[in-house]
């Protein structure tokens, strides 16, 4: 194997506005390494799509969140939105680092627990939750439940009726704030099915019907105002909403906040021109709001989570693919295609999201020429990126998209058949398969013959 060359990136979370893992190099011959691993080694050893995560990026910003929130809030507690990407390997780095998970369905409840998670570490959201979700959560005996509709309240009711120790819930609570982000990653204004608006009365009777449930214990409120955000204003708006609020739930019900989350939603890097903020800044950020919230409105100072996912997976992670033919259309655009797309990485489809990417497998610092990458899915909107500058690709070059560890893999579909990748975790120039790609047997393993 050759050697890396000096590293070029360092983790957005961590302070660094770059794109890519932390030891991203070149090595000798031009092929790109990530931790010490040439990506042709990776794309000879597990073929193409892969998905590479770079382990100390991982660890580095779980540490970053966990620091800086420790140092800023002492009473903090971090947790993992294993929305994002949940894979056992994965979680059992986090957790080793220190943070704890939260779930969003009886799946990813399975998995955690499978991952060794202890269930009082993990969290249970989810706007319909089934009574089996529900009554899987408390058997597991999971650490919190956060209640999104009153018909979860009457299954919690139900089930909670012959526990020995009541059930500890958060309320979601929908605060009213909007966010500067894509509409379908937006959570926190007044029109979303998530959580229960404060205005016009629907979080009290929340609150009410929760204090009349013998087998509960309302211990506070969560809201999630949106992802990929790279301004903590409207997160701080949020805050600021929920202890109003739990003021007056105070006065009104005698409940006191023993626990306030005020989500996660922290924005990375994907393109060379995105600026968020790393852990610190939001940690000083939201313990500034939360101290100044509780002395405005006479409140103890609550235990206090976050729950970054994106920020922690999504920097660590690189998609490789392998270039196919290209469509040359005078005038109008160069196709590039490559054989993956849509099925592993729905978002530039779904939300418009904007990526960048390297030729991997050699260095070609001179000529470019702007090309459009294609999946090989049957989908006109199957295009990862739109208007990239590139060195001029040949089949069988290996591209690399930065900035996919997160919510890439957590959407991949088999449409068209397609077989979900492998994933790799590599660090210290050393690397193992952690999901093995699927196989043409896994796609009818389901199916029952008539």
């Amino acid at each position: 194997m050759t050697a890396p060359t000096t590293d070029t990136t360092a983790t957005a979370t961590t302070g660094g506005s770059s794109v890519w893992p932390i030891a991203t190099s070149r090595t000798e011959d031009g092929a790109l390494a990530i931790g010490g691993v040439p990506l042709p080694e990776i794309a000879a050893s597990y073929g193409t799509p892969t998905y590479v995560y770079d382990e100390a990026t991982l660890r580095g910003n779980a540490r970053a969140f966990r620091d800086a929130f420790t140092a800023a809030y002492p009473r903090s507690r971090v947790v993992f939105a294993g929305k994002a990407f949940l894979n056992t390997a994965l979680l059992q780095i986090l957790h080793a680092e220190g943070l704890g998970l939260d779930v969003v369905s009886g799946g990813e409840l399975f998995v955690g627990l499978h991952a060794g998670i202890p269930a009082p570490e993990i969290s249970l959201h989810g706007n319909n939750k089934s009574r089996e979700e529900l009554r899987q959560a408390i058997e597991a005996g999971i650490g919190k439940i956060v209640v999104d509709t009153l018909h979860e309240l009457d299954l919690l009711a139900e089930l909670t009726r012959d526990l020995a120790s009541p059930q500890t819930i958060l309320l979601r609570l929908n605060p009213g704030v909007d966010v500067h982000t894509h509409a379908k990653i937006s959570t926190g204004v007044a029109d979303s099915k998530f959580g229960f608006p404060i205005a016009g009365g629907q979080a009290e009777e929340a609150v009410r019907k929760a204090l009349a449930i013998p087998g509960v214990h309302l211990a506070g409120y969560h809201a999630h105002v949106g992802s990929q955000l790279f301004d903590p204003q409207a997160t701080l708006d949020a805050i600021a909403e929920i202890l109003a609020f739990a003021r007056a739930m105070q006065e009104a019900h005698g409940v006191t906040m023993e626990h306030l989350s005020p989500g996660g939603g922290f924005g990375i890097a994907y393109t060379d021109g995105d600026e968020p903020l790393p852990a610190i800044q939001w940690a000083q950020a939201i313990a500034e709001a939360v101290q100044a919230g509780c002395a405005l409105h006479n409140l103890p100072l609550p235990t206090l989570t976050i729950e970054p996912g994106r920020a922690i997976v999504g920097p660590a992670g690189v998609a490789l693919y392998t270039v196919g033919g290209e469509k040359r259309l005078p005038g109008i655009r160069t196709y590039v295609s490559v054989d993956g797309g849509m099925a592993d990485n729905i978002r530039p489809a779904l939300y418009g999201a904007a990526y960048t990417a390297a030729l991997a497998n050699r260095d070609d610092g001179g000529e470019r020429e702007t090309v459009t990458i294609a999946g090989k899915y049957c989908e006109s909107g199957d295009l990862l990126i739109e208007g990239i500058a590139l060195p001029p690709l040949r089949p069988g070059d290996l591209l690399a998209v930065p900035a996919a560890g997160a919510y890439c893999l957590a959407m991949a579909s088999n449409y068209n058949c397609a077989l979900r990748p492998a994933v790799v975790l590599v660090g210290d120039g050393r690397h193992r398969l952690i999901r093995r790609r699927e196989t043409f047997a896994d796609l009818i393993r389901n199916d029952v013959l008539a």
